[in-house]
């Protein structure tokens, strides 16, 4: 069981009565929040998944630069009656490993902004395949999508932002900017211990919306994007965890369900493509001052993502619709060439 700590804190929850309360508004919860350092501490429906307990939790992870060669120090974890932090530093592999099937269980609803940093540390530092995530930023894009709003890949929603829109939170997160800052001038912040109460109620502050942000983003989305946001979590999962043997060990992506497929009009299966950049040729992608790589993302409609100082080195990584992936598989090949 989890054990009792000095710390709560206020997480908002939806009401179920759209009588009492038809504009869906939260009330605020005093939730505990639980500092974990062995499997014991966490609650049993998280550790053993099943379809019987479906969870929706929100999710975030901090550590020092979050990637396949950085150091995974804190795992957050927001429950509707609790949120556990996870002590990797503490607790180190066997803890995490003990967290493996939660990760990747369907069972278990990841809720989480901007999934592909703490996937790729994840995957790399523990050999967790990160799975079944709703992505608060994708999902974000996708409502701007489907209200007739396009928002450019170039310019994704900060969470802080995401916090300030009065559709979700309407709440100010400008605490965040101090981390930041700390983190700047301290990249170990997330390694000491004892965790002071500024990391905790930091960490804390990351995840305990969360789960509302869902419950506000879900009854927005119509059938077909939700299948898009399904999907296009899984693929950015997986974007920085490319492997030779690809990822053939991953769960597979969600399919077109039937029902979209009925009404024809069905949209296009969306994939991940990964190109290998030779030596030296990247700057002939990117262009003097970003201009060719914008000039490529314009005339495709798909998400480029390249890597370079850190993580996978000298990849472009291109997430979207079929022919609009091969369209930027040619243009940036031909570029290569």
């Amino acid at each position: 069981m989890a054990f009792s700590t000095p710390y709560q804190t206020y997480v908002p929850l939806p009401f179920d009565s759209g009588d009492r309360h038809k504009d869906y508004e939260a009330v605020l919860s005093l939730v505990p929040i639980h500092i974990v350092t062995h499997a014991s501490q966490l609650p049993k429906e998280f550790l053993f998944p099943s379809a019987e307990t479906h969870l929706i939790i929100g999710f975030d992870c901090e550590g020092v630069q979050l990637d396949q060669y950085g150091t995974l120090c804190i795992m957050q974890l927001a429950l509707s009656d609790a949120i556990y932090l996870v002590d990797v530093i503490q607790g180190g592999e066997k803890l995490m490993q003990a967290c493996k099937p939660a990760l990747e269980s369907s069972f278990i609803t990841k809720v989480i902004h901007d999934c592909k940093r703490d996937s790729e540390a994840l995957y790399f530092q523990f050999g967790i395949k990160l799975h079944n995530v709703m992505d608060t930023q994708i999902a974000y894009s996708l409502i701007e999508k489907q209200q007739g709003r396009r928002r450019s890949s170039d310019d994704p929603i900060s969470f802080i932002r995401l916090l300030a829109d009065p559709q979700y939170c309407g709440i100010s997160y400008v605490e965040k900017n101090d981390i930041r800052a700390l983190l700047k001038k301290d990249p170990k912040f997330w390694t000491y211990r004892p965790l002071s109460e500024m990391m905790i109620q930091a960490a804390v502050d990351d995840v305990r919306f969360l789960p509302y942000i869902h419950h506000k983003m879900m009854e927005k989305l119509n059938e077909q994007m939700l299948w898009q946001l399904a999907v296009r979590g899984a693929l950015h999962c997986r974007c920085f965890c490319v492997e030779d043997k690809g990822f053939s060990d991953w769960p597979p992506i969600p399919t077109i369900p039937d029902s979209i497929k009925a009404k024809g009009n069905a949209p296009e299966e969306e994939i991940l493509s990964v190109i290998n950049v030779p030596s030296g040729k990247m700057g002939q992608i990117i262009g003097k001052k970003g201009v060719s790589i914008m000039s490529i993302k314009q005339s495709c409609n798909a998400d480029i993502l390249i890597e370079g100082d850190k993580g996978t080195p000298n990849k472009v990584f291109i997430i979207g619709p079929l022919r609009q992936v091969k369209m930027a598989e040619a243009i940036i090949r031909g570029r290569i060439c």
